[in-house]
Order: C-alpha cells, then sequence, then structure tokens
C-alpha cells in the first residue's frame, strides 16, 4: 500500500520535476546569451591608467574621481595632464601607457598665497562677530581695512583634505610637504587669494600680495603690502607692475641675481620665497638691507 502510495507520487511528480529542469536550463542559457551579447569590455588601458594614478580622489582633474579620470584619459588622450598631485611623473607614466610621446613634462601646479600680513599687520575697521567663516566675512565691507587680504576664518583650511593649510597668526599657510597641488584650497578662497602655479623650481618667488589700493591706502591699512612702486620691474624683467600691483611671470622664473635683487630691494618686503623649505620673508617693518639700497 505504502510502496504503492509512494510509485503514484512519482508518477505525479516527474512531468513537473523535468518543466522545472527544462525552464531552468532555458532560462540559463538565456542568461549566458545575454551575458555574452551586453557584456562591456574594459579596455586593460583603464586599469593600468588607475594603477598608475595618486587615487587620492581630489578631483583636480575635473573628474569625481581617479577612476573617472582614467577612463576619460584613455578614451580622450588630449586629457592627459590634468592630475596636478601626480606632476609630470604620473603624465609620463600615463603617456607610457598609451603609447604617447610628452611634448614636455611640466611643472607640476602647487598653490601660492598672494598676502603675507599676520594678525599685527592688519588694520580692523571694528571686530567681526559673525559666522566664522571667509565667505560671511568677506560678506561684511567692515571686517578688515584691506579689502583683498587673508581674512584668516579658514574656508581654504576646511577645503582642504590634506591638512596642508594652517591659519597661523591670522593668515593661511601651506604646508608644502603636504600639499598635493589639488586645487581645492584656490576655489575656496572668496577673495581668490589662491592662486595655482607652475613650481619650476623647489622653491618659488612670489609677490604676496593682492591689493589694488593706492600706495599711500596700502600702507595705511598693512605694514606688508605691496605699494605698486615698480622697483622690483626695474630690476628684473621677470616682475611687471600694474593697477598698484607687482606680479612676477610663474612660469618663466629661475633663481638670478637681479631676481634676489629685485626682492632686496622691494620696501615692505611683499616679495617672498614659497615652497619646501622656504627661507621665512624678512619682519614686517623691517628695511631693505643696506647693500640693496
Amino acid at each position: 500500500m505504502v510502496l504503492a502510495s509512494v510509485m503514484e507520487l512519482v508518477n505525479n511528480a516527474w512531468p513537473a520535476a523535468l518543466l522545472a529542469l527544462g525552464l531552468g536550463s532555458l532560462f540559463a542559457l538565456i542568461l549566458l546569451i545575454a551575458s555574452i551579447k551586453l557584456r562591456v569590455v574594459v579596455d586593460p588601458k583603464i586599469d593600468a591608467v588607475h594603477k598608475a594614478l595618486p587615487n587620492i580622489d581630489c578631483g583636480a582633474c575635473g573628474f569625481a574621481g581617479c577612476a573617472s579620470y582614467a577612463k576619460a584619459v584613455v578614451t580622450n588622450p588630449e586629457l592627459l595632464g590634468k592630475c596636478a598631485p601626480g606632476g609630470s611623473d604620473t603624465s609620463n607614466a600615463i603617456a607610457g601607457i598609451l603609447n604617447l610621446q610628452m611634448s614636455g613634462s611640466g611643472a607640476p601646479m602647487r598653490p601660492v598665497i598672494h598676502c603675507r600680513a599676520c594678525e599685527q599687520d592688519k588694520t580692523y575697521f571694528a571686530d567681526y562677530d559673525g559666522i566664522i567663516g571667509c565667505t560671511s566675512a568677506n560678506a561684511q565691507p567692515n571686517v578688515q581695512a584691506c579689502a583683498f587680504g587673508c581674512l584668516g576664518y579658514g574656508g581654504c583650511v576646511r577645503r582642504c583634505r590634506f591638512d596642508a593649510l594652517h591659519i597661523i597668526d591670522g593668515l593661511a599657510v601651506i604646508d608644502y610637504e603636504k600639499c598635493t597641488g589639488c586645487g581645492a584650497c584656490a576655489r575656496g578662497c572668496p577673495r581668490e587669494l589662491i592662486e595655482m602655479v607652475p613650481f619650476t623650481q623647489d622653491i618659488m618667488m612670489t609677490v604676496a600680495c593682492n591689493s589694488k589700493e593706492g600706495g599711500k591706502n596700502t600702507r595705511t591699512f598693512c605694514k606688508v603690502g605691496c605699494i605698486g612702486c615698480g622697483l622690483c620691474s626695474k630690476q628684473c624683467d621677470l616682475f611687471t607692475t600694474e593697477n598698484n600691483l607687482a606680479r612676477l611671470d610663474f612660469a618663466r622664473y629661475e633663481p638670478s641675481e637681479a631676481a634676489q635683487t629685485a626682492m632686496d630691494k622691494c620696501p615692505t618686503g611683499n616679495i617672498v620665497f614659497r615652497g619646501k623649505n622656504a627661507p621665512a620673508p624678512r619682519e614686517a617693518g623691517q628695511k631693505p638691507a643696506a647693500s640693496a639700497k
């Protein structure tokens, strides 16, 4: 009786089992065909480029991260050289992967801050008691006398993901040992004081001021501001003076006697060195050395 029941159960079940097996095999075949037809072939160069990048996803290249940039540069080699943290070494490595010849290695881009005024060098109209942030403080006309200088409320510091910026004595200071050149700090400064420049030398000379005020006002507002006297441009053709402000041609900069003379003769000492192990600028109010007169 039991055996008969079992046999009847088997006889009734095997068609369903056979149908399930057939449907399972059919679906497996469909999935196999779909995986072959729809598979995305990943160019091995993309993976190789991704490995050559710093993989810090800083966004300096203009893409969401290193993976996005790797895919983009393989598709469009004209994007080569956009990785600021990697610099020329990374660009050359990617060029080798893509079988391209770099026209020039290029200097790494690093930020310089066009201000050197510390707390005691600035003139203030009033105490700022609003939201602690450069954007908010910049919206107030009377925070400090100089409308062009560093506000010192750390907007750039909060932008930096690599702990390469700090507010020291009311002034943003870059730690070039940690700086990757991602450019986030430059994009975050409401006064556009931070400029990304080609570091053709380990230590770069720069004019640490951004004031367009006339010389008389600048002297009143700041102890170390550029007064637009043009003395530096008379000493060295790397400097130009326009709108009461001196600027250095970073792309052509090389250490020279003329450039050093321009720095030494600067009346307010706002021509300074920036970079790893850069020497400290002369103190505010200190007159040029007698040999530089």
